[in-house]
């Protein structure tokens, strides 16, 4: 066998390990609604697609980097039995992200409120957000986490006001 000239060397091959994908990973988040029993659907968030699965289940698909808000209601024959409210951030490729029941592959959780007396407090604030003409897939990703510390330390909720949404801007107009 004769020896390759060196202007011949072989092409580098690219190695993935096994469990390594290209590309966006997208946050998948399972909504469903069966009368009286469960309701889990989002607040706010913008998916980039959603997919039917049957007339109770439904699957909302984000895009990395995109915040949502999904809130879960689930009854039984004495009354409702779960309160609970998560704000997720679709987590990017290089991050990693926290398990979270109905998300896949996981996200990062801003803010997480159980129980019907902060749920109904959170959705306050957002409702508060909306009044004031700013998207709440828009506010500063702080002012979900402070929300969260807040509720933690049952401490009144702060406002999200223009001034607040402004300096959100100016920070990610820096980045």
């Amino acid at each position: 066998m004769q020896p390759q000239p060196s202007s011949a060397r072989p092409s580098p091959v690219a190695v993935v390990s096994p469990g390594t994908t290209r590309g966006p990973i997208h946050m998948r988040v399972s909504l469903a609604f069966v009368e009286h029993r469960v309701n889990v659907w989002l607040r706010f968030g913008r998916p980039a697609r959603e997919t039917i699965l049957d007339r109770w289940r439904r699957v909302a698909i984000f895009e990395p980097d995109a915040v949502c808000c999904r809130v879960k209601w689930i009854g039984n024959d004495y009354g409702t039995a779960l309160w609970q409210l998560m704000v997720l951030q679709a987590p990017m490729p290089s991050d990693g992200a926290q398990r979270v029941a109905g998300v896949q592959p996981g996200a990062r959780i801003l803010l997480r409120a159980d129980g019907e007396i902060q749920v109904k407090a959170v959705l306050a604030a957002v409702d508060a957000i909306e009044a004031s003409g700013v998207d709440p897939c828009a506010a500063a990703i702080t002012y979900w986490r402070t929300v969260g510390n807040r509720l933690a330390a049952r401490q009144p909720l702060p406002a999200y006001t223009a001034e607040r949404h402004a300096a959100h801007l100016a920070r990610g107009a820096l980045r």
